[in-house]
């Protein structure tokens, strides 16, 4: 990235403003990688708990397999999931606030007994799932977060601080070769005046 500036002190005050901007910042950038590093590997392992977790309910019920055959699929569903955010490190993640099944009613007398003990089982299943879903969701959100930061961070640290840095020099450097120039040619201007005087003083 190329740094536009002037050859006048005018330029040198506004990238040195922009460089002061951006080494105060980067720190605070920094800690927010950092930060949002830990919140993915903290995301990704509560999916996976949650993961883990289903998995081994429903491992756990295995030996009911043969008795979903009698359960009626319409006697569960889920209704609504309702969601609310918070911020974690700068950024908006959502969580699952309530879970609302509803619950077709069915005979007590003519149905199975683990019938209510099933549809329990299915809600908890349905949680898990869903925690599981949403926190993969959360890692990737904070991924991609965290990816846009370390762009950031590169960018300050590998392009902008430096080329600011290199442009001040560069105008500090013509500033006082031109401030070296002038002082020459006033001392060269005044040593002719010197001479000139000196011609006129003693041509008497």
């Amino acid at each position: 990235m190329a740094i536009k500036f002037q050859y006048n002190k005018t330029s040198m005050g506004e990238l040195g403003k922009q460089l002061k901007m951006r080494e105060k910042a980067l720190p605070t950038i920094k800690s927010k990688e950092s930060a949002l590093r830990l919140e993915v590997k903290k995301a990704k392992k509560e999916a996976q708990h949650f993961l883990d977790e289903l998995r081994a309910t429903m491992d756990q019920y295995d030996y009911m397999v043969a008795l979903w055959g009698e359960f009626d699929s319409d006697l569960l569903q889920i209704d609504r999931v309702e969601l609310n955010s918070s911020k974690i490190a700068g950024v908006r993640l959502p969580y699952i606030q309530e879970i609302t099944f509803s619950e077709k009613s069915y005979n007590l007398f003519s149905s199975p007994i683990w019938i209510s003990d099933g549809i329990e089982l299915l809600k908890k299943l349905a949680r898990l799932g869903l925690e599981s879903a949403l926190n993969s969701e959360k890692a990737d959100i904070l991924e991609h977060a965290r990816k846009k930061t370390t762009q950031k961070v590169n960018l300050y640290e590998k392009v902008q601080i430096p080329g600011y840095k290199e442009a001040i020099l560069k105008i500090k450097r013509y500033l006082e070769d031109e401030d070296n120039l002038s002082k020459s040619s006033q001392k060269i201007v005044k040593s002719r005046h010197e001479q000139e005087k000196f011609k006129e003083d003693t041509a008497w």
